[in-house]
């Protein structure tokens, strides 16, 4: 029986996550995504995603306000299957 891969799914492109690469901003970096963000330089918030289907658990409490159906990919992973947006 094969291993089951999550999916992420993110503005439409099918990707997959691999939790040894961490997050799921960095994920999508090394499959060729550039997800905004600015945590690397100090500040919070611009990973912004909706979580349309799915969910997360964060690695760490983020320090940016996110409203309900939004997550920060780079303090996320999945828990499953999920479908991503960005605006």
């Amino acid at each position: 029986m094969s291993k089951h891969q999550t999916k992420i799914i993110y503005n439409g492109k099918e990707h997959c996550f691999d939790q040894s690469n961490g997050s799921l901003l960095r994920n999508l970096e090394l499959q060729g995504e550039h997800p905004a963000y600015q945590c690397r330089e100090g500040f919070c918030g611009a990973c912004r995603a909706t979580l349309k289907q799915g969910e997360v658990r964060y690695t760490h409490e983020p320090l940016a306000f996110v409203r309900d159906g939004e997550i920060l990919l780079c303090c996320s992973m999945p828990q499953g299957d999920i479908i991503l947006e960005t605006d």
